[in-house]
């Protein structure tokens, strides 16, 4: 066998049953605390690492069945250390699937260049959401605190804002129709929401924005975020 194949054997270790078996070995291995260990237990643990074994053995230790004795150890307090193990898969996989640039915060925008360069020359997966406010206008203040939360939750949406005023549009946008929110995505308008406090109740959080803008499917899924609060509330 080539040394190409036997690298391929070697890197290979996240696919099919065995690759899944070996994977979740390993991070059980490094995720335990095996100096406070009892004697048996760390034995047990050298011989599921075989640090010191020829390169042939420890591939052949590797690939081999799990003992019953490396059952009894991974069963015990799995609960935690899989929750934990599933959620480095799924930020792996997650970071694998995800296209496009991540963002901090909302952005400012001072004039309706800004306005529109942020439109036509974002990534082209990236959901760009605009609100257009007026200080004094309400409504204005509390939509802008809620996008701050938001983007928090969505790094890879950008969430902007731009004084209505500073816009040049300012005829457009007058108060009656503030707060305004605009959804682009790859140039195109996806969202036009003026007044768009009509839509919430009289006293609105961030969660409302989100559910209102999920009601028209122009917010990215949150799986792993969930998935993450799901198994945070049951280690508690």
């Amino acid at each position: 066998m080539s040394d190409r194949m036997i690298d391929l054997e070697e890197t290979a270790t996240h696919t099919g049953p065995k690759g899944v078996i070996n994977d979740w070995r390993r991070f059980k291995l490094e995720s335990m605390d095996q100096e406070n260990l009892p004697a048996a237990k760390k034995e047990i643990l050298r011989q599921m690492s075989s640090p010191s074994g020829p390169k042939d053995d420890s591939r052949a230790n590797l690939n081999r069945k799990m003992s019953v004795q490396e059952y009894e150890l991974l069963k015990e307090e799995d609960e935690v250390c899989l929750k934990k193990y599933r959620k480095r898969c799924m930020q792996e996989m997650h970071d694998k699937l995800s296209f496009g640039p991540k963002f901090e915060g909302v952005h400012d925008l001072d004039s309706g260049e800004a306005f529109l360069e942020v439109i036509e020359k974002e990534h082209y997966s990236t959901v760009v959401v605009v609100h257009i406010y007026k200080i004094g206008v309400k409504g204005c203040e509390e939509l802008n605190n809620c996008l701050d939360c938001l983007a928090t939750e969505y790094p890879t949406v950008k969430f902007c804002r731009i004084d209505a005023v500073a816009s040049g549009a300012s005829e457009r946008f007058s108060d009656e129709v503030l707060p305004t929110l605009l959804v682009y995505k790859a140039g195109e308008l996806l969202g036009n929401f003026l007044a768009c406090t009509q839509h919430l109740n009289e006293e609105f959080f961030a969660t409302d924005v989100e559910a209102f803008l999920n009601s028209y499917g122009l917010l990215p899924e949150k799986e792993l975020a969930a998935l993450e609060d799901e198994e945070d509330n049951d280690v508690e």
